[in-house]
């Protein structure tokens, strides 16, 4: 039997935290009215204070920086199989 593993948008996140601060509501009360884990706010919170905005990106979303290093790394290959051929010409 496989576990599935629950998925959660920004948008869930970042209202569940929010619940979590203006609530007045013990945080381990909170985690379980919305079925999360025990210590998932604590772990959502981290991140967000960590990355700020891009907090939550999900899957295969790089982040500003990763994305630039990214495009630098395509656009130099690019540069260097154009070096290569105009080295190889006659």
């Amino acid at each position: 039997m496989s576990k599935h593993r629950k998925t959660y948008t920004r948008e869930f996140k970042l209202e569940a935290l929010r619940l979590a601060e203006t609530s007045g509501k013990p945080v381990t009360q909170i985690e379980r009215e919305l079925g999360l884990g025990q210590g998932q706010l604590h772990h959502w919170r981290q991140q967000l204070a960590r990355a700020g905005q891009e907090a939550f990106r999900g899957h295969g979303h790089l982040s500003v920086a990763d994305e630039r290093i990214r495009q630098l790394e395509r656009e130099n290959a690019r540069l260097r199989q154009e070096a290569e051929i105009l080295k190889n010409s006659p």
